[in-house]
């Protein structure tokens, strides 16, 4: 017995010399590997600061070459997490329930053309140039032109630069405190015309949350205290809704006012109406589209098929009274005016589509 125990103590001292002598290697053989390391990052210091910059072209290219690589490689993926990115909302499959909900989400606006300007641009003054020829060339006003460069007159001179909007209104440096219901009264606008100009961001895209110091572009807006040189929109009240035009084709899908015309970047009009009517066909028809079946700022809407080569769409519903495949009359109720998907308030935002192409519903209701 005592040999057992002898034995056994003498294999646990073993063991304990061994555990020590190996981590004391080990320890001896990182700082080894250290003042290797420390010395090898000297010489390569050194060479990089005696070349002055001889590799940083390799380095950047490297870099830029390993960055797209990622992007290669991460693109399905980031593809993936959007689905309805490229989404045609006219062609959108609607889901045989009828859908009578008030939703929240916020989603991207569709953006009628990308061919147009997005940002505010420089131009140079030539020799005879005018504010009113310079308004004329970039598809704007005069108005937008003084107000954007702070002029009290007509007189410019050649080599001046000014700044030119992408669209006739006015632009705002957003202060601590100020909310886009509050710019568009400062500018006597509707929200709804500076959400919809779609190259305006936000904080939130939920409660269009500003940015302090951010700029926004505010489409039709006019200068406070100052009277505009040129007519502008005078603000339309629509007919009763249902009233035959004199066309005798299409009727007014809602009783309101109107508060954004056809643009580029919004192909359609928007009526607003606080007391949240009815929206009415505007002609006989197909139901095509009823609910909201995708993620698109539309919000809750109906699409009619008129089986002529026009169809009309009825977007930002609070609810949807139709299904899909259901015939509906001219002047039939479609649903009920609301502030679904990407709005500001109570309004409806009306298409007209012949033919595959947008057209401005005040050539076919007037």
């Amino acid at each position: 017995m005592g040999f057992i125990w002898s034995t056994i103590i003498s294999v646990y001292s073993d063991f304990r010399e061994f555990r020590r002598e190996f981590v004391g290697y080990l320890v001896r053989a990182l700082r080894i590997c250290g003042v290797y390391a420390e010395a090898g990052k000297k010489v390569f210091v050194t060479r990089l600061y005696r070349q002055r910059g001889r590799y940083v072209k390799r380095f950047v290219h490297s870099g830029m070459a390993g960055i797209t690589a990622l992007g290669v490689m991460i693109a399905p993926i980031v593809a993936q997490e959007f689905p309805g990115a490229t989404v045609d909302p006219w062609a959108a499959q609607s889901p045989l329930s009828v859908l009578s909900v008030s939703a929240t989400d916020t989603t991207q606006t569709v953006i009628a053309n990308q061919q147009f300007r997005s940002e505010i641009v420089e131009y140079v003054v030539q020799e005879g140039d005018t504010i009113s020829t310079i308004a004329q060339k970039f598809d704007i006003d005069s108005d937008t032109v003084k107000w954007q460069n702070d002029l009290t007159s007509d007189n410019i001179k050649p080599g001046q630069t000014l700044e030119i909007l992408p669209v006739p209104g006015i632009s705002h440096k957003v202060a601590k405190g100020e909310t886009v219901h509050a710019i568009a009264k400062k500018y006597d606008v509707e929200p709804q015309n500076i959400v919809n100009y779609p190259f305006n961001s936000y904080v939130n895209d939920e409660t269009f949350e500003l940015a302090i110091g951010q700029t926004l572009i505010v489409p039709e807006g006019i200068k406070p205290s100052v009277a505009p040189s040129s007519p502008r929109r005078q603000r339309q009240i629509t007919p009763d809704a249902g009233t035959v035009v004199a066309s005798g084709s299409f009727v007014w899908p809602a009783q309101g006012r109107i508060t954004q015309n056809f643009i580029w970047y919004h192909p359609g009009i928007d009526i607003a109406n606080k007391q949240a009517p009815n929206i009415l066909a505007a002609d006989s028809g197909t139901v095509i589209v009823a609910g909201w079946p995708d993620n698109y700022g539309y919000g809750n809407r109906v699409i009619i098929d008129h089986g002529n080569g026009m169809r009309t769409l009825y977007a930002h519903l609070s609810r949807v009274f139709v299904a899909t495949g259901q015939a509906v009359n001219r002047g039939a109720a479609l649903g009920q005016m609301g502030s679904t998907g990407r709005s500001t308030g109570t309004h409806l935002h009306f298409e007209v589509l012949r033919n595959g192409v947008q057209i401005s519903p005040l050539s076919v209701l007037q």
